[in-house]
């Protein structure tokens, strides 16, 4: 029953896909893998669909539901659509978020297996990268690195939320060599990063040469590829980069691959994920981590700077909810209508229209309902609000109903693909002196007066201008919770300037990290973690999961 079961699987997608079906790589009953070598073979025919969102609450917002639910109102319009998503991290499983594979009626199925170790890719990109942090080590042990033993930058990572991992000393056995290191969550890691942007085996095999470990005592960058590991991380990552493919809850196909974190490094899915949706649909819908300051930008200047793509247009997430807490309302009294709230808070997600349309697509706004709390005289506010602004909008039921409750926001993004456009801009230029690509972003996307930068940063930027290391797209890591790099700034803060502390060098990845503020690249658990409420039952069946 299980091998008919698999079969059944596999041979439902390739034919809702076109694929043959020796592509489509069983990994159980209910998901698979598709070979990347799809994409040498088929063009890409679909129209891409950027989800994004208004600056995240905790009264949440729903970005990978909605998208999930926009596809499933796509499919029930009649339009060939698959869905292009990241994989959940369990850091946020275990700490506060909670799960990523959507709510309700628009999910993607099996939730249990996509937010639990799914596949093994994020273990295969842990170990990829523990590979290389070892190997260093060894060097240094050994005495085969010109590498100096104080500059290392490369840090080992797990994928798991731990604080105390942050700032720790590695080599205290009788022979090590003793040095201070650190952890970043997987998410975080620049081999996630590397993966996710790579077009193919071979593009992850330079990118992965191209990572800078660290520096000699004279301040010479120092590669990876000269501690000769690159193929057996391939080898590691072999069938991870294949991406994954489930379902959802209504049969939309969906491509769920890779999971760089939008805050702290570029949060979006892999090129080769979203290329093989448009590969295999009409239309495909993808999303970008947090709000559009942070994972829409990001999709915008790096990945589809260095892979080619352009979304043909943006989908902007807003709740009832979350804009009465942007306009001041506490958590606890959200459940009361208040119409006056709402208007408070439009001034956050007029900010976001503002960025988004800088990139020349159309824009709709999408509006998450929740049934049981969101009045019509709320709902019309920021109706009225987005005709004022000129923009589509559309009320989504996509957690009670389905593809059902998001046909009215499908149409007004089919409309929304009719509109002229402008050809496709980055926000900035490649030439332009780094400070100044900074401030770009910071002035367009968070409304920022100006970008600062630290004695650290100073001293850091000098040492990656003297390896040529700054002709790179900038990817700031900024908190998601403030258009400002304070997260207890909300709606739309004016008046402040950028800190920036530090930078972190991705070149195989092929960007500039700015780490502002106080932002972490390996995130703490909460007072009470997600992980006490799990609960597992005699059948293995898992509760309790946050979705």
């Amino acid at each position: 029953m299980g091998r008919m079961a698999v079969r059944s699987f596999t041979a439902t997608m390739a034919a809702a896909l076109g694929l043959d079906e020796q592509d489509v790589i069983p990994y159980g009953r209910d998901r698979a893998k598709v070979s990347f070598k799809v994409l040498r073979k088929r063009p890409l025919k679909g129209r891409l669909i950027l989800v994004s969102a208004l600056t995240p609450t905790p009264a949440g917002e729903g970005k990978t539901t909605v998208s999930i639910g926009l596809a499933q109102g796509l499919k029930a319009e009649g339009k060939s659509v698959c869905l292009a998503l990241r994989e959940p991290s369990m850091g946020p499983v275990f700490g506060r978020k909670g799960g990523a594979s959507g709510g309700g009626r628009s999910c993607l199925t099996p939730g249990d297996s996509i937010n639990l170790c799914f596949n093994g890719d994020f273990q295969a990109i842990t170990a990829a990268n523990n590979l290389l942090a070892a190997v260093i080590d060894n060097a240094l042990f050994y005495g085969t690195t010109r590498l100096d033993q104080n500059k290392v930058t490369w840090k080992r990572v797990m994928d798991m939320n731990d604080r105390s991992l942050r700032h720790i000393i590695i080599g205290l056995d009788r022979n090590g060599v003793t040095r201070e290191d650190a952890f970043n969550i997987t998410p975080a890691s620049e081999i996630m990063a590397c993966f996710c942007l790579a077009e193919d085996p071979e593009d992850l095999r330079r990118r992965l040469d191209n990572i800078v470990v660290g520096f000699t005592r004279d301040d010479e960058a120092v590669y990876a590829r000269e501690f000769g590991v690159t193929d057996a991380m391939l080898a590691i990552m072999r069938e991870a980069i294949n991406p994954n493919l489930v379902q959802s809850l209504e049969g939309v196909p969906a491509f769920v691959h890779g999971g760089p974190f939008a805050n702290i490094a570029h949060g979006c899915n892999s090129v080769i994920a979203t290329k093989m949706a448009l590969a295999c649909a009409d239309y495909a819908v993808t999303e970008a981590g947090f709000a559009f300051d942070l994972g829409a930008e990001k999709f915008l200047d790096i990945k589809c700077r260095c892979s080619g793509l352009a979304p043909d247009a943006v989908v902007i997430v807003a709740t009832i909810r979350a804009l009465k807490m942007h306009g001041g309302v506490a958590a606890a009294d959200l459940a009361a209508a208040n119409p006056e709230a709402v208007r408070a808070g439009l001034p956050n997600l007029e900010a976001h229209l503002e960025a988004a349309r800088l990139f020349g697509r159309p824009v709709t706004v999408a509006i998450n309902l929740f049934e049981a709390f969101d009045s019509e005289e709320e709902l019309d506010v920021v109706r009225a609000f987005c005709r004022e602004q000129g923009v589509r909008c559309a009320v989504a039921n996509v957690f009670g109903a389905g593809g059902e409750g998001s046909r009215e926001l499908a149409r007004e993004v089919l409309a929304s693909l009719e509109e002229p456009t402008e050809p496709f801009r980055c926000l900035y230029e490649l030439d332009m002196p780094i400070e100044e690509r900074m401030r770009c972003i910071a002035r367009c996307m968070y409304g920022a007066d100006d970008v600062v930068l630290t004695p650290k940063a100073l001293r850091t930027l000098s040492r990656l201008e003297k390896n040529g290391l700054t002709h790179l797209p900038v990817c700031m890591a900024k908190t998601q919770n403030s258009l400002s790099d304070n997260p207890k700034l909300m709606g739309r803060p004016r008046g402040f300037t950028v800190t920036v502390r530090d930078f972190e060098i991705a070149n195989g990845a092929g960007f500039l990290v700015a780490l502002c503020g106080d932002i972490m690249r390996m995130p703490g658990l909460p007072k009470q973690p997600a992980a006490c409420d799990f609960r597992v039952d005699a059948e293995g069946r898992i509760s309790g999961m946050k979705g």
